[in-house]
């Protein structure tokens, strides 16, 4: 059985709804993730407004991680990126010491379309938060893939299941996406000390008990886990060595309270470079204590 289960909170962003599911007040990390949110399943209508982009914004002390299901978002950073992510594939954004970047949905405002993926955050040991930022896209020819009595499986980042994928981490973690048929198993090993599952559809059975689209069951150590897909399911799976303790406030990650203050003022006083190629607006910082922006 799972030692939590965490249900996501549903919040609307202006234009679609988000689940967010890390950080919780019961467990703020499953090894360096700290942020997690499941964004649609959610079709997004062609000529939508501006307003539903996410514009410019920081980030230090994290690697954002987006991986998505269907849709194509534009990503364009202050390293003078411009990457288009679409689905298998990854985008992994390392801000170090401090990068900005905008995720725009100039494709579905063009065509209209579907939308559905995560946006996941991976804080960074103590000695690389300081690091200097960088950007990396993974086709999905990148990533390792399995299939075999009805499980599909792909390695999106770290070493799992006697792979490794080509994304490059900062510490030892996983980071999978499964797809099981109805009936078909397939088991977590206990190779990590804190591992999690994350439905993102369908509905699967562990140790007899049934768990469905939007809840994360958190795993004690040591033992290896079997699911059972009830039906037709998607399962993303992550975890890794623990990091300790870390802030997080807003867009901003760290292991010291002082440097996301640090941060704050930099933004609100302009001092942050704005992406290259998408520098005439940006979000500004909100009033007192903000939870996390996704993308």
């Amino acid at each position: 059985m799972p030692e939590l289960v965490i249900d996501q909170r549903r919040r609307d962003l202006g234009g679609f709804e988000v689940g967010r599911v890390l950080p919780h007040a019961q467990r703020r990390m499953i090894g360096p993730f700290i942020f997690f949110d499941h964004m649609g399943p959610v079709h997004l209508a062609r000529g939508l407004p501006r307003s539903v982009d996410v514009r410019p914004h920081p980030h230090i002390g994290l690697s954002t991680v987006t991986y998505l299901f269907e849709g194509e978002i534009m990503h364009r950073d202050s390293l003078a990126t411009e990457q288009a992510i679409r689905p298998g594939e990854v985008n992994w954004m390392t801000a170090g010491r401090g990068i900005t970047h905008s995720e725009r949905f100039e494709r579905a405002r063009a065509e209209g379309g579907e939308m559905h993926g995560i946006q996941a955050w991976v804080a960074l040991p103590k000695e690389f938060e300081e690091s200097e930022p960088a950007f990396a896209h993974h086709g999905a020819a990148d990533l390792p893939t399995y299939e075999e009595g009805g499980l599909w499986a792909r390695l999106i980042a770290g070493e799992a299941f006697g792979a490794k994928a080509k994304v490059r981490t900062s510490s030892p973690m996983f980071y999978a996406h499964w797809r099981l048929a109805a009936g078909a198993r397939a088991q977590l090993p206990a190779e990590y000390p804190e591992r999690a599952a994350y439905v993102a559809a369908g509905s699967v059975e562990v140790n007899g008990q049934r768990f469905g689209q939007g809840q994360m069951l958190v795993f004690t150590a040591g033992r290896p886990i079997l699911f059972t897909a009830v039906e037709p399911a998607m399962v993303m799976l992550l975890g890794g060595e623990p990091l300790g303790e870390r802030f997080i406030e807003w867009n901003f990650v760290s292991s010291s309270k002082e440097r996301i203050e640090t941060a704050k003022a930099d933004w609100r006083a302009g001092r942050m470079k704005l992406p290259d190629l998408d520098n005439l607006e940006f979000i500004p910082l909100p009033p007192g204590p903000a939870a996390p922006q996704p993308l």
